[in-house]
């Protein structure tokens, strides 16, 4: 099967050899010639694809818009890889979402690109379970990312045999969802505690869901929650208050119970464990 790498300069790398370890970019194997182009709608970046007479097009990590006119080139066309089970969140913060919002499980989807984001018909889709300890990172890394692999690889086969599906995709069922950034990953310590433990774990490792404490941002991560069983339990505590500190980690008061915290970072710092960012108890965060 005929293949050429194709990828933007200042992308990391794409993927890992899962039996190896090694990265095909710092370890080029000799048949795969790579070129790097700013944009890969570039004429240049569709000569280059043309000259490498490729049987079919893959795309796992794509950052910008990528035209028909580039994904038809290969003989068998382009598969995408997308982490989710599409057409729930489409765009570029899916697996966060997920998390955000409370689903049980999400899984990837790898289907033909077309001129929408993330519209294409879907050639195979992989569910997996999302538990109540799951991070972004932990799903990713340790679900989504190696059942990826393999299902790159049978839809890639698929194709070229001429056997692959192509599913349209529900737009009854179809939901967007935009990057997770500051605003998204804002913690409100007054939401109950079930919506602030999916906010941080669906933006841990990144970008980090956050509060404020003396005018700089928090970042939180590795977390875990209590629920409030009466209401001595929480008389007299204010919501973002910090009413624990030990045993590596910090307690915040939040409506309907509490959140633990494993590792914080102030910004521009590095991580540490929760009790050694010289938080105290009283203090009240996000205020």
């Amino acid at each position: 099967m005929a293949a050429a790498r194709l990828r933007f300069p200042d992308a990391p790398a794409p993927w890992i050899d899962l039996s190896t370890g090694i990265n095909p970019v710092a370890y080029p194997v000799p048949a795969l010639p790579a070129a790097a182009f700013t944009r890969l709608p570039e004429p240049e970046a569709l000569e280059a694809l043309r000259a490498a007479r490729a049987d079919i097009g893959v795309m796992a990590f794509v950052t910008q818009f990528v035209s028909q006119a580039f994904c038809t080139i290969p003989a068998h066309g382009t598969i995408q890889f997308h982490p989710s089970l599409l057409p729930l969140h489409r765009g570029a913060s899916s697996l966060g979402w997920a998390v955000i919002l409370g689903r049980a499980e999400t899984g990837f989807t790898v289907f033909r690109p077309n001129d929408g984001w993330d519209e294409g018909p879907v050639v195979l889709s992989r569910a997996v379970p999302i538990t109540p300890d799951d991070t972004m990172g932990s799903l990713y890394f340790g679900k989504v990312f190696p059942l990826g692999v393999a299902g790159l690889l049978e839809a890639a086969d698929l194709a070229v045999s001429g056997q692959a599906p192509a599913v349209v995709q529900d737009e009854a069922c179809a939901t967007y969802e935009g990057i997770i950034g500051a605003a998204e990953s804002r913690i409100n310590w007054a939401s109950h505690v079930d919506t602030t433990h999916n906010l941080i774990r669906g933006c841990d490792p990144s970008p980090g869901a956050w509060t404020t404490h003396e005018g700089r941002r928090l970042f939180l991560y590795e977390c875990g929650k209590a629920m409030a069983r009466t209401y001595g339990e929480v008389k007299g505590k204010a919501a973002g208050q910090v009413v624990a500190v030990g045993d590596g980690g910090v307690t915040v008061h939040g409506q309907g119970g509490f959140i633990t915290v494993g590792r914080v970072r102030f910004e521009g710092g590095a991580k540490v464990a929760g009790d050694a960012a010289g938080l105290e108890v009283g203090v009240v965060l996000g205020g």
